[in-house]
């Protein structure tokens, strides 16, 4: 069974630079239809947050922690993780990109995911890796560099593919998502001309092929909407966005 879509917040940051703001946008995604969410920035008042999002309705599907890499205790982070009601931890990025060119780079790589895949273990969470595209540039023998990190991590080890960014950096993201499949836990879905540096358009108004997409995905593997940069009204753009995905999964 598919889980209602989630709104990866970093698409609305422009919104949430205040208690007052964070309020009346989360409560905007929550009548546009969004049932849940996924914060970037999970240690910013998270008790504070939890309680917004119970009053609004909304469950965390995962957040994104980048503070993994800069705290030397990670504890805090985990804290706040559990505090706003998920148990799902994601490295958005940090790994360097030439770790991703060589196979000594990809098991430096390995070897600093595993680590903080078992201290996530220990708080009771899972932990996860986020892509962008160029984890999937490099192809060393024949495969996409984020492919060989997924078999030299412990199977613990869980991913969030951006279904965007895999396609910018070359990868036939359906059959991506075949190999991976049950390792694919949640995805990005967004949409635009699949060129870097241009903005994200409503999913399905773009280039990406969104119904290949979704079908390739796990079926329990959250379906998250995200826009890095829109160049129309980002609260329109979620809500068309949001029809599409829905309309594509009721079919």
């Amino acid at each position: 069974m598919t889980r209602n879509p989630s709104v990866q917040l970093y698409s609305v940051r422009d919104h949430l630079t205040d208690s007052t703001q964070r309020e009346s946008t989360l409560k905007r995604l929550a009548d546009i239809g969004f049932t849940a969410v996924e914060p970037y920035d999970p240690t910013n008042d998270p008790a504070g947050f939890r309680a917004l999002a119970d009053d609004l309705g909304l469950s965390v599907s995962g957040a994104h922690a980048m503070a993994l890499l800069r705290e030397p205790d990670p504890a805090p982070v985990f804290e706040a993780l559990a505090t706003i009601g998920t148990d799902l931890a994601i490295l958005p990025a940090g790994i360097p990109e030439d770790d991703f060119k060589t196979h000594d780079g990809l098991k430096h790589a390995a070897d600093t995911l595993n680590a903080l895949a078992a201290k996530a273990a220990e708080a009771g969470l899972r932990f996860g890796y986020h892509n962008h595209y160029w984890e999937f540039e490099p192809v060393l023998d024949g495969r996409h560099a984020l492919e060989i990190l997924v078999d030299l991590v412990d199977p613990a080890v869980v991913f969030e593919i951006d279904t965007y960014w895999s396609t910018v950096g070359g990868a036939d993201t359906p059959a991506v998502l075949e190999r991976l499949g049950e390792r694919v836990v949640a995805l990005h879905v967004k949409d635009g001309p699949t060129v870097k540096g241009e903005p994200n358009v409503a999913v399905g108004t773009g280039a990406m092929p969104v119904p290949a997409v979704l079908a390739a995905a796990p079926r329990d593997a959250w379906r998250v909407i995200e826009f890095d940069e829109c160049a129309t009204d980002i609260f329109e753009a979620l809500a068309a966005s949001l029809a599409y995905v829905n309309g594509l999964e009721a079919a």
